[in-house]
């Protein structure tokens, strides 16, 4: 029984596109320069993929991935904007104004929000937070 030379060709290709894709770092070069974290599961997953195929480029790239750090999920950024500073997007009544909100977080974070999308679920506050900000809420 011969195997046809295209059907081999096509194996080798496909695998040795799966192992260059397999790498952390290809897909996260954001990610790289991280020393420790939280192991990103689908990363290692590719890469066990990768061994699956051939043992010595999946290990190359499990290699690859814990040098540079693109195997760890991002490290957590907080953010921080004062309540003070928040005050000027609440209305006496209780009531955020999006664009003031949306205004002061990209001069305090440097971050645009889509503040005014459709999707976005806003909830309510509670008198407790009201009052945290000087705030009387109004019926």
């Amino acid at each position: 029984m011969r195997i046809p030379s295209r059907v081999i060709g096509g194996v080798l290709i496909a695998t040795l596109l799966t192992q260059l894709t397999a790498c952390g770092t290809l897909f996260y070069p954001d990610r790289r320069g991280q020393i420790e974290g939280k192991i990103d599961p689908v990363v290692a997953a590719m890469d066990a993929i990768g061994i699956l195929f051939y043992v010595l480029p999946g290990l190359i790239a499990f290699g690859i991935d814990f040098a540079t750090g693109a195997i760890y999920y991002p490290g957590g950024r907080t953010a921080q904007v004062a309540p003070e500073q928040l005050r000027e997007a609440v209305s006496p009544d209780g009531k955020v104004d999006n664009l003031k909100l949306q205004a002061i977080l990209e001069r305090e974070l440097g971050l645009r929000l889509p503040l005014n999308d459709p999707r976005l679920i806003q909830h309510r506050g509670s008198v407790e937070q009201l009052a945290a900000f000087g705030l009387v809420p109004a019926a």
